[in-house]
């Protein structure tokens, strides 16, 4: 069975983009965040927050492996290590079909 790595990279690179902008949409609630001795709502907000934009930052870099691992299918390096050079497993492709490095390198 011959799997379409584009489509699959293009698939992917979809569904981050689709979360992305799911994440960075405007909240209807956006209030003030008071912080005082007690654990209260500003807190949880804050934390709900930082939460998000952890989240954002690994689908961000994620998408930019992806695209990344597009190119690479293009200029006909998909596969290869970005560190040795040596063929990455393809086991690790399946796995993780943006993978730019052997898994001694990432």
């Amino acid at each position: 069975m011959t799997v379409d790595i584009d489509r699959v990279l293009s698939e992917q690179e979809e569904h981050l983009e689709a979360e992305l902008a799911e994440l960075t949409k405007a909240s209807g609630d956006i209030g003030s965040i008071s912080f005082g001795k007690r654990v209260g709502e500003g807190t949880s907000m804050a934390v709900d927050r930082l939460a998000a934009v952890s989240t954002q930052e690994q689908l961000m870099a994620m998408l930019a492996d992806v695209q990344k691992a597009r190119q690479h299918v293009v200029d006909g390096t998909y596969g290869v290590c970005e560190v040795c050079g040596e063929p990455i497993p393809a086991g690790r492709l399946e796995a993780r079909p943006w993978a730019l490095q052997c898994i001694q390198h990432a």
